[in-house]
């Protein structure tokens, strides 16, 4: 594919401005269509001059207006709300739709992406996470492609192209271990949110740079990978790797590890999801072996990041239990970003609110919203409990 339009969703944010920065490079034969985001009208202003994008889309009124005012006469209709959303995802100049939107917001308008067999391009977790079952089923049904951007399953994807599906004996997620990977437990309740946000391999936003601190993003990285190569829990391993220069690798049945290797930056995934099966050339730094540091590898630490042993529980749950700990780990996140909750509470927040819910084990989407509301009320009186027991 090398020529397409091209709709963001959630292009203010860390994957929204590099896959902006791929179409830079791309130049000639990708249109971007439509743009994106949650409030930053500022921001999208910018974007939709720029690279003269006929629709845009907010998620509240007030910011709509305001850019609405800013773009003055430019020829670009702004929308708003979930209709806008909607509407960017599905128009017809469309091919490709890059979904980064973080949280659940974005899953109807990948839902409707994907059902007008669309080519989607999801850096968004928690479309995956919260209604893999239906995204898949829906994909096959209406010949939509699913790439992923997240660099592991993107390393994953790669790889597969090694063999066959049935010659695959399991799939290895590298993970960096993030900024307290020998940060003993017992300092864990007092770990502040600038050490959270300072990853020491990624620039990402802050909802994921915390993820990646509390193993979170890969307990829910295990979740996707069973979704998008339809592969058992038990055969996806999580392995630590400091320097985050393996990206992930596929193990094939004769004793075969193909991996995806390079230096960190987001920009190759997602060039790889706009242009497959196509490689073109790219302005990503090059990979020097020779200048590198020894490569290291090692086991996940269970006991100090408890949050990838309940990602694994969700995964083999399945059903509404993988919506739960999605939207329990959201206001978990929310609330210690807010500095109202201890860094140690995330995962215990997620655990006693996995505990607490009765599983769907084939939800319809109302059922897996319902469960996602249910998830962020309880886990919202739970960050309460947990801050009163901190000032206490």
């Amino acid at each position: 594919m090398t020529q397409c339009g091209i709709a963001i969703l959630g292009s203010t944010g860390s994957i929204g401005t590099q896959t902006l920065d791929v179409v830079r490079s791309l130049a000639n034969g990708h249109r971007v269509w439509g743009l994106a985001a949650r409030t930053r009208w500022e921001a999208l202003a910018g974007q939709v001059r720029e690279f003269a994008a006929p629709f845009a889309a907010l998620a509240e009124q007030d910011a709509a207006a305001a850019l609405k005012t800013r773009l003055g006469t430019a020829p670009c209709e702004v929308l708003e709300g979930d209709e806008g959303l909607l509407k960017i995802a599905t128009l017809p100049e469309v091919h490709v739709v890059v979904s980064s939107i973080v949280g659940a917001a974005g899953l109807k308008a990948t839902l409707a992406a994907v059902d007008q067999g669309k080519r989607v391009a999801i850096a968004n977790k928690e479309s995956l996470v919260v209604a893999g079952t239906l995204l898949m089923k829906r994909a096959r049904a209406s010949g939509a492609e699913i790439l992923p951007i997240d660099s592991e399953h993107s390393a994953i994807f790669q790889s597969l192209r090694s063999g066959r599906p049935q010659e695959v004996e399991k799939l290895i997620l590298t993970a960096s271990g993030g900024p307290f990977r020998t940060l003993p437990r017992e300092r864990f309740a007092d770990i502040r949110v600038e050490e959270a946000l300072k990853h020491p391999n990624w620039q990402m936003g802050p909802k994921i740079t915390v993820d990646s601190a509390t193993l979170m993003n890969k307990a829910l990285e295990v979740i996707e990978a069973k979704y998008l190569f339809g592969i058992d829990p038990e055969r996806i391993e999580v392995v630590i790797h400091p320097q985050s220069i393996v990206h992930s690798c596929v193990q094939f049945v004769d004793g075969s590890v193909v991996a995806q290797m390079g230096l960190p930056d987001m920009r190759i995934p997602i060039q790889y999801a706009l242009t497959h099966p196509e490689r073109l050339p790219g302005t990503a730094p090059r990979l020097d072996l020779a200048k590198q540091p020894p490569l290291a590898f090692e086991a996940p630490d269970l006991n100090r990041f408890p949050a990838l042993a309940l990602g694994y529980r969700a995964a083999r749950l399945g059903g509404t239990m993988e919506a739960v700990l999605s939207a329990a780990n959201e206001i978990a996140v929310e609330r210690f970003l807010a500095g109202a909750l201890r860094f140690s509470d995330i995962p215990a927040v997620v655990e006693k609110t996995m505990d607490a819910h009765t599983l769907i084990a084939d939800p319809s989407l109302e059922q897996i919203l319902a469960a996602d509301r249910w998830a962020r009320a309880s886990a919202r009186t739970l960050c309460q409990l947990c801050q009163k027991e901190k000032t206490a």
